[in-house]
């Protein structure tokens, strides 16, 4: 049976919206300003993995649908590709959704589609495993369509005789994130609910912004 390698090379894949809505459930934050390269880093040291790659995906408002998304998403993107994380974006392409309400009503909403996004995603994790790039694959997202690559990890595992995994990050809620005097964040026990501010909340915070207008906020 393979053993584990050392060092032990992660590649973190990253669904925005999705990370978006899990920092807004633990910490109540209404604004996208997550650092995605110190919460992969912060995840890879407690693991004691090596991390090489973060890759993030995000579908992005048109200019016309939303001015103000649109351009925060297309600077943001910038500024983490500057950063050294790999970027995959696509246009969102709103639907009418319908859903039943208890009382027997019903509301109709608009929906940012994003299945392109989970497609792409997938697609990497699968391509850049059978290229050897890592040996464990993060995952921050909650969509249970991706559920099947855990077998296609293990398929692929099989084919080259080597040691991978594909690994889903611990919930925001358990998990603390602090940057050490060095610039490198440490991990421990959650003791607040601030506690991940050194890399979710890096980022300009602009809270007099309404969420309503972020890519699947609501």
């Amino acid at each position: 049976m393979p053993q584990p390698p050392a060092p032990v090379r992660a590649v973190s894949f990253i669904d925005g919206q999705n990370l978006f809505h899990s920092a807004k459930a633990a910490f109540g934050y209404k604004f996208p300003n997550y650092n995605v390269m110190g919460l992969s880093n912060a995840v890879c040291i407690a693991k004691g993995w090596q991390l090489d790659q973060a890759r993030f995906y995000s579908g992005v408002p048109d200019k016309a649908d939303n001015t103000f998304w649109n351009h925060f998403w297309v600077a943001t993107c910038a500024q983490m590709g500057r950063e050294g994380v790999h970027i995959f974006t696509r246009p969102l392409r709103y639907r009418n959704k319908e859903i039943r309400l208890p009382a027997g009503t019903t509301h109709t909403f608009l929906d940012g589609d994003e299945k392109v996004i989970d497609l792409r995603l997938a697609l990497d994790v699968i391509r850049l495993a059978h290229q050897r790039v890592f040996d464990v694959a993060l995952l921050f997202c909650r969509d249970q369509d991706l559920s099947e690559l855990a077998d296609e990890i293990k398929v692929i595992s099989k084919e080259q005789n080597s040691w991978i995994k594909i690994r889903t990050a611990p919930r925001l809620s358990t998990f603390e994130a602090s940057t050490a005097p060095n610039g490198v964040p440490s991990t421990g026990p959650l003791t607040t609910r601030t506690s991940m501010r050194a890399t979710i909340g890096r980022r300009r915070r602009l809270s007099a912004v309404p969420d309503s207008g972020a890519p699947n906020s609501n």
